[in-house]
């Protein structure tokens, strides 16, 4: 697959494009979570706050991780508003494997087939950059995103108690997904906090 910006994912809805969301970009997303309040309903029990954008694009990993790059990417539609957004970090804790901390789709367009369309888009582009493992937690109870990252191939290794989420305490599924051949046991000796095992970290 070639894209016209090897550094984004290829567009897969006809009209939408792809940008990076840096500085200057917070509006524009922020607009974006104040219309689609359902996934911050969701987990956190209330909206997305007036500085959710901001962290989104600035915030930081937890000291001591390693990785090499993060994007915040958005899929902008005709109009200039977003129509989707994914944080994903590539080299997270070790090299080739990638964490998608965000996923949300508007909500007008659930049950159309866009987020499965562009899911696999963000799998292939990160592929294409060396990408041999996904990785990302989801919240248990939130019946339609783990449908989602089941039926996208995502295996459950390890639950994390008690994280918080705004308003919220949740128990998190951490799941993962080889992207080419490659075993639990292979992933789990990339990433040893992902075992079931493993202490509460993150």
């Amino acid at each position: 697959m070639k894209y016209s910006n090897p550094d984004l994912p290829p567009s897969q809805i006809s009209g939408v494009r792809v940008i990076e969301l840096e500085a200057g970009g917070e509006p524009l997303l922020q607009g974006f979570f104040d219309a689609n309040p359902e996934y911050f309903l969701a987990i956190q029990g209330e909206p997305a706050a007036p500085t959710e954008a901001h962290e989104e694009i600035h915030g930081g990993l937890p000291s001591g991780w390693s990785f090499t790059k993060k994007w915040v990417i958005g899929y902008v539609k005709p109009n200039g508003a977003l129509m989707a957004m994914a944080n994903l970090v590539s080299d997270i804790l070790a090299h080739s494997v990638w964490n998608l901390s965000t996923f949300i789709v508007a909500t007008e367009r659930h049950g159309t087939g866009d987020a499965q369309l562009l899911y696999r888009g963000l799998e292939h582009w990160a592929m294409a950059k060396g990408a041999n493992w996904l990785r990302l937690g989801v919240v248990q109870g939130n019946t339609r995103a783990e449908r989602f990252w089941e039926s996208m191939g995502y295996v459950q290794t390890r639950r994390r108690h008690g994280v918080e989420f705004g308003a919220r305490t949740h128990t998190l599924r951490v799941m993962f997904k080889p992207l080419a051949s490659g075993s639990v046991e292979e992933y789990l000796s990339l990433v040893p906090r992902d075992r079931p095992e493993a202490p509460n970290a993150l």
